[in-house]
């Protein structure tokens, strides 16, 4: 699908206040990601880092606690992201489109956290990220898989066109990298009200693809009455409706 990055970068910038508090699967996605970094990287001392999509700085300040990184190359559509984060000298910002920007050369990680999946032409950010990272430099990401938001798409047909698990290794592998860890979940959020569902979307941007969708009076009663399809009680009896998220982990290295 094509996707309108002004439009990503509105709505985003739109839930830049919310987005901190309401994105909790993104935070643990962020900190899972770490654990398997500092797993997976052999130093902790990394003289040039860059990160793909950095929004609210979740992962940005994870990378500064746990790595002694001598230059932080940050990412982002839009320069209003610069808000969230303390002024740094080892900062260097690249903002735009980053299936638009040059990349930063002799890289020791490149590093992104549920960004991956706004990307049109992922083929093209893996060939320039190979081409960026030194000799032995990692690639090391998290993304969304096929069930993302399944209950939205199946009552509204709209969100995005999400990559398999094998597809991101095939992809992977044709550029030269070596995977050393690959895995998926599926993370549910509970909410109490189907609208709760729609406001915990809006106040993360993730409704950015819904680009052609007008919300109705009527096509908004509609979706709370579907989303009754998916509902279930808790231990209390109390009726829950759930939102799936299916992060994909990875990490990779360039060949030496």
């Amino acid at each position: 699908m094509n996707i309108n990055k002004s439009q990503v970068a509105q709505r985003f910038e739109k839930a830049g206040q919310s987005y901190t508090a309401q994105a909790v699967v993104q935070k643990q996605i962020c900190q899972h990601l770490m654990q398997l970094m500092q797993q997976y990287l052999p130093q902790t001392c990394l003289d040039q880092v860059f990160e793909i999509g950095c929004g609210s700085g979740n992962l940005s300040q994870l990378l500064l606690h746990n790595f002694d990184i001598h230059r932080l190359f940050l990412n982002d559509l839009y320069p209003q992201v610069q808000q969230h984060f303390q002024p740094d000298s080892r900062f260097e910002w690249q903002i735009g489109d980053i299936e638009q920007l040059d990349f930063p050369h002799s890289l020791n990680l490149i590093a992104s956290s549920s960004a991956l999946q706004w990307i049109c032409d992922i083929d093209a950010i893996f060939k320039k990220c190979a081409q960026a990272l030194t000799s032995a430099g990692y690639l090391c990401f998290s993304t969304f898989g096929q069930q993302n938001l399944k209950e939205i798409k199946a009552l509204t047909g709209q969100g995005l066109d999400y990559l398999s698990m094998s597809s991101i290794q095939d992809k992977l592998i044709q550029q030269g990298f070596e995977i050393l860890h690959l895995e998926q979940n599926i993370e549910t959020l509970s909410f109490a009200l189907p609208k709760a569902v729609l406001q915990h979307l809006k106040a993360t941007g993730v409704t950015a693809t819904a680009s052609q969708y007008r919300w109705t009076k009527q096509s908004l009663q509609q979706f709370y009455q579907d989303y009754q399809q998916f509902s279930e009680l808790d231990q209390t009896g109390q009726r829950q409706y759930p939102l799936s998220y299916h992060p994909i982990y990875c990490i990779a290295r360039s060949k030496s």
